[in-house]
C-alpha cells in the first residue's frame, strides 16, 4: 500500500494478525503486484465478474461510495482501470480494529494519513489519569507546524487525512484544484477516509454537500491558504485559525 502501518496497545500476536490482515488486501488489490487478483483484471487476464466474490464486493462499495459523493470519488482511474486504494486501506484498518476489539478496549492503529482508536491513552505513570488518544493536523505548507489536535474521546474514532503534500498529485481530480488537503473525523474509518479523498477531488460545493447533515467533522485547507473547518472540528484548530476562518 505504500505506507507504514504503526500499532499501540498491541501484543506481538495481536501485530501479527493485523499485518497478515493488511497483506491479505495487499496480495488481492495491489496495482504493484502483477499477481493480484486487481493487476490481473487491469491486464486483462481476468474478467471482473469472475473474481472472487470479495474483490466484487469492494467494488460494489466503491461505486457506492462514487453515488453518495456526487462522483467525487471514483474506483475508476482516468486510464480507466479499476483502483480500489481509495477503500482498501481503510477496509484493511476496519478489519484489523476488529481483531483489535478481541485483543483489548485501548489501542491505537496508525497507516498512512489514517487513524482509528478505541479507548483511552494510558500513562506510564501510576497515578497519571488516562487521556484521549490525540491526532495532530499538520499544515501542508509547513510540514513541521501542527495546526490543530483531534482528541478521540466520543463515538467518533477514526481520523482520515487526505492531501498532495507528502505524496503530491496523487488524488484524480475532477475540477481545478480546490482544496489541497482534508482531514475528516467519523465514526468509522472507512467514512472518513473516502470523504477525505472526496473533498481533495472536488470542490467548495462537494465539501458543503457532503457535510450537510453534520454526519463528520472537517478541517480543510484551501489551495488559496484558507483554512475551512465545520461547526464541530472548529475546537481541534489553534486559536488563531479558528479566529481567521
Amino acid at each position: 500500500m505504500g505506507t507504514v502501518v504503526s500499532l499501540r496497545g498491541a501484543s506481538l500476536e495481536a501485530a501479527a494478525a493485523v499485518r497478515a490482515v493488511f497483506a491479505g488486501y495487499d496480495h488481492r488489490y495491489s496495482l504493484y503486484d502483477p499477481a493480484s487478483v486487481l493487476s490481473r483484471v487491469a491486464s486483462g487476464a481476468l474478467r471482473l465478474a469472475d473474481a472472487p466474490a470479495e474483490v466484487r464486493d469492494t467494488y460494489a462499495l466503491a461505486l457506492e461510495w462514487r453515488d453518495r459523493t456526487g462522483g467525487a470519488f471514483t474506483p475508476h482511474r482516468p486510464d480507466g482501470i479499476v483502483d480500489l486504494s481509495g477503500v482498501v486501506k481503510a477496509l484493511a484498518i476496519r478489519d484489523a480494529g476488529a481483531l483489535l476489539d478481541g485483543e483489548g478496549s485501548d489501542w491505537l492503529i496508525t497507516a498512512g494519513g489514517d487513524v482509528l482508536a478505541r479507548g483511552r491513552l494510558w500513562s506510564a505513570e501510576p497515578a497519571a489519569e488516562p487521556e484521549p488518544w490525540s491526532v495532530g493536523i499538520v499544515d501542508p505548507s509547513r510540514r513541521d507546524t501542527i495546526v490543530g489536535i483531534v482528541r478521540l474521546d466520543g463515538d467518533r474514532r477514526a481520523v482520515a487525512t487526505s492531501g498532495t503534500a507528502e505524496r503530491g498529485e496523487h488524488i484524480w481530480r475532477r475540477a481545478a484544484p480546490t482544496f489541497v488537503q482534508a482531514t475528516v473525523i467519523a465514526d468509522d474509518i472507512v467514512t472518513a477516509d473516502v470523504l477525505a479523498t472526496a473533498v481533495v477531488a472536488g470542490d467548495a460545493d462537494d465539501l458543503r454537500r457532503l457535510t450537510a447533515e453534520g454526519s463528520v467533522d472537517v478541517v480543510a485547507f484551501a489551495a488559496d491558504g484558507q483554512v475551512w473547518a465545520t461547526p464541530g472540528a472548529e475546537s481541534v484548530l489553534r486559536p488563531e485559525l479558528a479566529a481567521e476562518r
